[in-house]
């Protein structure tokens, strides 16, 4: 069954563009990812500093395969410096 996730993810202050110049580094090597359907990133226009993902992946394993990539490692790494809050939502389409 197709996983959703949606990512939510807002800049500290100062950060912004650096953590916008790090997500969007994400987007052609997670794209290429076996199990990907999309993977999307936004950027708020209400909300300096305020990024969204959506993202749909063939099943919960492939997400999980996602999320021990390399890439994905190397972000957490640096998530705490760059996010001042992030939120995570999976499951399924109704």
């Amino acid at each position: 069954m197709p996983l959703t996730v949606v990512a939510r993810l807002k800049a500290k202050a100062g950060m912004e563009e650096t953590l916008k110049a790090v997500l969007s580094g994400l987007l052609a090597p997670t794209r290429a990812e076996n199990g990907c359907i999309f993977y999307d990133m936004h950027a708020s226009d209400d909300e300096k500093g305020l990024f969204m993902f959506t993202e749909e992946w063939e099943s919960r394993e492939r997400w999980q395969d996602h999320m021990n990539s390399p890439h994905l490692q190397a972000f957490e790494a640096q998530q705490s410096e760059l996010c001042e809050s992030w939120t995570l939502f999976t499951g399924q389409r109704v």
